[in-house]
């Protein structure tokens, strides 16, 4: 049986950056005992699930006590990780923790990247991206680095042309060429799938693509390249945190071939493993 606390966060996450900070130190103690069980925030797919598979098949022989709880924002597992709710997080990539921590001053360092999830365009409307008419409407996630990586993925398929060097930080201001004069609609990551039928086409980050019964490998119109992209997903802990043996020991069974072949069996290509 899965031991996951479900957690919603829409009450937490808008107090999270007003609360969460100021609370360093007052956290759940059992986050930050290394003889308790590790609390790790994760989002529910796919790395909640990569970490029951973890807890469920490969802990209790690695000496490990794991209990996952499930966050479905982009903010609250930081700011928990941070003040010591939880001993770590697993749902973000390097470009977003960085542009996190630089606005929010929060200390949270990267232990090991584990797997890639393909941004990708999908349309409830036209099967290909050539058949998106003039002045059509797009879904972008509003946070910084996702909204730039949602562009640069619209611009390396000739849909949009970029300002040089803008990077994960564009946003539609730095659009140069358009076009389709496509529009674009700014929303919460979590919100772009079920935006679909209200859009002409989304950009969706991989696990909420899953989570919404989509398959990035086969109905995304265009899809990040994994070659040489900098957007895997890690396991995150607060500074000074890294030598916890037990973030160790789970960064070490992340990284295993057991789970590289978990990966690669339940989410065909969907995910992809990092190491």
């Amino acid at each position: 049986m899965r031991n996951t606390a479900r957690i919603t966060t829409a009450v937490l996450a808008a107090g999270a950056l007003t609360l969460g900070l100021s609370a360093c130190g007052s956290g759940d103690d059992s986050a930050s005992d290394t003889d308790g069980p590790l609390i790790v925030a994760a989002s529910p797919t796919p790395h909640a699930e990569i970490l029951d598979y973890v807890k469920d098949n490969l802990a209790e022989k690695a000496g490990l006590d794991l209990e996952v709880k499930e966050f479905t924002d982009y903010v609250t597992p930081n700011t928990a990780t941070e003040d010591g709710s939880v001993g770590a997080n697993y749902f973000q990539t390097q470009p977003y923790l960085d542009d996190f921590n630089k606005k929010n001053g929060t200390h949270i360092v990267s232990v090991v990247d584990v797997h890639l999830e393909p941004l990708g365009l999908y349309s409830n409307k036209v099967d290909k991206a050539e058949e998106l008419k003039s002045g059509a409407t797009v879904a972008v996630p509003n946070d910084t680095v996702n909204e730039g990586r949602a562009l640069q993925l619209l611009a390396a398929h000739d849909i949009i042309t970029l300002k040089d060097g803008v990077g994960t930080s564009a946003t539609p201001s730095d659009i140069t060429e358009n076009p389709k004069k496509l529009k674009f609609k700014e929303l919460e990551a979590a919100q772009t799938p079920r935006s679909l039928d209200d859009v002409d086409a989304a950009v969706v980050n991989g696990n909420y693509a899953i989570e919404a019964d989509l398959k990035p490998a086969e109905d995304a119109l265009v899809l990040e390249s994994a070659k040489s992209n900098p957007n895997s997903n890690l396991l995150a802990v607060k500074e000074g945190n890294e030598d916890d043996p037990r973030v160790k020991k789970l960064a070490k069974l992340l990284t295993s071939d057991e789970v590289k072949k978990f990966i690669e069996d339940k989410y065909d290509g969907s995910v992809l493993a990092s190491f």
